[in-house]
């Protein structure tokens, strides 16, 4: 199987990249890709985590802006979904045997690719899922990135018919009886645009609704039991004080306040005792922030450009100009930079 990228006449995938694939934990082949800027010294690398059912393709958009910005873009599709090898004989079903595959997966990543092959300094975005990994992580990142920018961090689990306790003693019971491969509910069609959680932007929701209509073997079904038997465990442990008090990456919290899949007032709850990092609202706006209409989109991107040194934001604001207001970038320099 040779690894590659699929492009869509509305999804073009950015040029001047590599893709491959690394062997990750128990020889797993994952599928990754680096994005190289124009520019002939970049300004940095951008290791960019995916949420659940998500691929490197559904990001070009990200991807494109990032490299225009003088960035490399390095980044993975997790094991058992997308490009990556799946985990299950039934491939649609979000699977993975414990939750440190993919914080070992990420970890390889970092030391096999992007530290020999891309360039210094490093910053991570990371969304939902993947926000969760590097939230998990993220006492060991301090000597590997210097930014941390978290979207939409998948710490509770909302819009479900039964509450987050119920699903995880259910998840919990399957995975002890040795029935984690069983999915808590039935594989059901996409959701029409009227019905969809993730994004109020029609025109991005068509155009990843088309990417995995062209191209179905990227989409995936239902987690499994043991998948959300062990994402909650980490959730657990990542929200509490003791872990949160590690971290010493500065980070980013962007937290959509309409998001029903994560409720807000779970991501609230993490920032309260999260020391090294600052949340920002981003008012009406839900779970995909990076899909989401250009207005609350645009918010979510200001926010990462402010915060992570080598962007335009750095060449726009100078000693002298001190940060007023309340806007989203200025809180963000708020920080210190």
């Amino acid at each position: 199987m040779m690894p590659t990228l699929h492009s869509t006449p509305d999804n073009p995938i950015p040029s001047n990249h590599t893709v491959g694939f690394f062997e990750g934990v128990g020889g797993k082949k994952i599928r990754y890709a680096i994005f190289k800027c124009a520019a002939p010294v970049a300004s940095g690398t951008v290791v960019l985590l995916q949420g659940r059912n998500e691929s490197i393709e559904k990001y070009a958009e990200t991807i494109g802006e990032l490299t225009a910005r003088g960035l490399w873009v390095a980044t993975f599709d997790w094991r058992g979904q997308a490009g990556s090898e799946r985990l299950l004989k039934k491939p649609r079903r979000g699977h993975v045997r414990r939750f440190s595959d993919y914080e070992r997966d990420l970890t390889i990543f970092l030391d096999r690719i992007v530290l020999p092959d891309t360039r210094l300094p490093f910053f991570m975005i990371a969304h939902s899922m993947g926000a969760l990994v590097a939230l998990s992580q993220a006492p060991l990142l301090a000597s590997r990135i210097d930014r941390l920018a978290i979207l939409a961090p998948f710490v509770a689990l909302g819009a479900q018919r039964f509450g987050h306790r119920t699903i995880g003693f259910l998840a919990a019971a399957f995975s002890l009886c040795g029935l984690g491969f069983l999915p808590l509910m039935r594989d059901k069609d996409a959701l029409p645009f009227s019905e969809n959680l993730l994004t109020s932007d029609a025109r991005r929701f068509a155009r990843n609704t088309a990417l995995t209509d062209i191209h179905p073997e990227l989409a995936l079904g239902p987690p499994t039991a043991r998948w959300l038997h062990e994402t909650f465990k980490a959730i657990r442990r990542v929200s509490s004080r003791e872990h949160l008090t590690q971290i010493r990456v500065p980070t980013i919290l962007l937290a959509p306040t309409r998001d029903l899949l994560v409720p807000h007032l779970a991501v609230e709850n993490l920032a309260r005792n999260f020391r090294a990092g600052h949340m920002i609202p981003i008012d009406g706006a839900r779970h995909e922030l990076l899909q989401e209409a250009d207005y609350y989109r645009a918010q979510a991107i200001a926010a990462i450009e402010a915060f992570i040194p080598g962007s335009s934001a750095d060449v726009a604001m100078t000693d002298a100009d001190e940060p007023s207001g309340e806007s989203v970038s200025e809180s963000v320099w708020k920080l210190g930079g």
